[in-house]
């Protein structure tokens, strides 16, 4: 039995396991990426790989491809780390040897090229790690863990998928909630912060409707192209003239689609747009203004039906939970020294993760890893005269430098189950 004294930073530096074998299984990930929802063959992998370790109770296919293993380990806290799985339609163009070729059919039945854009890929591999570390680790720690592998993520209905699909009743009850994302920071570090780390998140499809016609007559037609036009130039306004500058929104619009040739007036367009905020007044302040906004520049431009609202995604704020923040900064500072940030800046990227504890109001924390090669980084942000741009998620070129990002995630998954497992 582990003295008391025993920090989580000093059972792991003599439990951590050969991570060699993990650089492969994640080219693996890396080399066969699967789309939100068709998660099937990585799914497989993951739960094949939690069999091996012989530990777990395995349950499969809960929300979709979702993927949890149980390991009881005696009296204590029960634990929760979670890893998400699915890819993204992206073209990969990072000439690694082990880069991506795959190429899906999406939902709508329109082949695409995939990649782990996103670095579920080093996820899922860095909570498989971290399952091995804790199963041979046994003896250092009581309680319950819990693995979960998320599917669709990037879609944003995964976790609430799974949730909704009893998880719960499948599994015991968490206490506390952890989760982690790699991210455009240098490699080896890890960042966290009490409260709100990343936005809440909206996007929809809007379609405006005119009154098709020919390119040479546009007096007898209503122009959606036009239309549009106006919607995605006063939508740039909510933000900088009716947000409080010191509250946090954006908008963007992604996408816009009118008509099929150039002297054709097609009949309606499609606006794609996303909206990021902090506050729930805030967010509930920007669609009410989009929603007014594209009402009435339709009003103005005598469109003949009303405009259509389409959700397509809704992510919550990832607010952290100051008691776990602050045991967390804790046992990283201890672990990770200068390469740990306590209080590193709110990101505007968005997650689903908050809502496997929002459904029971349970604590969580999640936190930022590095996945950039130190070495690029340092070049990068050390001489104003470098032309290099750092790839950042979402990227066609983004893909973590495997060590000491692989590292730095695994310790830090592994960390936060120690600080609360500990005997």
């Amino acid at each position: 039995m582990p003295e008391p004294s025993q920090s989580p930073s000093d059972l792991l530096n003599k439990g951590s396991v050969d991570l060699a074998p993990y650089e492969d299984l994640y080219k693996w990930f890396h080399t066969h990426p699967e789309l939100s929802l068709q998660e099937k063959h990585t799914s497989e992998r993951v739960a094949a790989h939690l069999t091996s370790l012989g530990a777990f109770d395995i349950q499969t296919h809960i929300g979709g491809y979702g993927v949890v293993g149980v390991l009881r380990n005696g009296p204590g806290k029960t634990i929760m780390l979670r890893a998400d799985m699915d890819a993204l339609p992206v073209k990969e163009i990072t000439n690694l040897p082990y880069a991506s070729e795959v190429t899906m059919l999406n939902g709508d039945g329109v082949e695409q090229p995939v990649m782990h854009a996103c670095g579920h890929d080093m996820h899922m591999t860095c909570l498989l790690a971290t399952a091995e570390t804790l199963v041979k680790m046994q003896d250092a720690w009581s309680g319950t863990l819990i693995v979960v592998f998320q599917p669709n993520e990037e879609r944003g209905g995964g976790a609430q998928a799974m949730v909704d699909d009893g998880l719960y009743s499948k599994i015991p009850v968490p206490d506390y909630i952890f989760g982690q994302h790699v991210m455009r920071l240098r490699a080896g570090t890890v960042g966290c912060r009490p409260g709100t780390l990343m936005a809440a998140a909206d996007s929809m499809n809007i379609t405006v409707f005119g009154r098709g016609g020919h390119g040479s007559l546009p007096h007898q037609a209503v122009d959606p192209a036009v239309l549009a036009a106006h919607i995605v130039v006063r939508l740039q306004s909510i933000v900088s003239r009716e947000v409080d500058p010191s509250d946090l929104g954006v908008v963007t619009v992604g996408s816009l689609h009118v008509g099929q040739a150039e002297n054709i007036i097609a009949d309606r367009a499609e606006i794609g747009l996303d909206l990021r905020t902090v506050k729930i007044e805030t967010r509930q302040q920007i669609l009410s203004a989009v929603q007014r906004i594209v009402e009435a520049e339709c009003m103005a431009s005598g469109s003949p039906r009303p405009p259509i609202f389409t959700p397509t995604r809704r992510f919550p704020p990832t607010d952290n939970d100051a008691y776990l923040a602050a045991e967390l900064a804790t046992s990283f500072q201890q672990h990770f020294h200068e390469h740990f940030d306590g209080d590193i800046p709110r990101t505007n990227v968005s997650e689903d993760f908050s809502n496997l504890a929002r459904c029971k109001d349970l604590p969580c924390c999640f936190w930022l890893v590095g996945g950039i090669d130190p070495e690029l980084w340092d070049r990068v942000h050390g001489d104003e005269t470098v032309t290099e741009d750092i790839p950042s998620n979402h990227s066609a070129r983004f893909a973590p430098v495997i060590q000491p990002t692989m590292k730095a995630g695994v310790d830090a998954l592994c960390i936060a189950a120690l600080t609360f497992l500990k005997k």
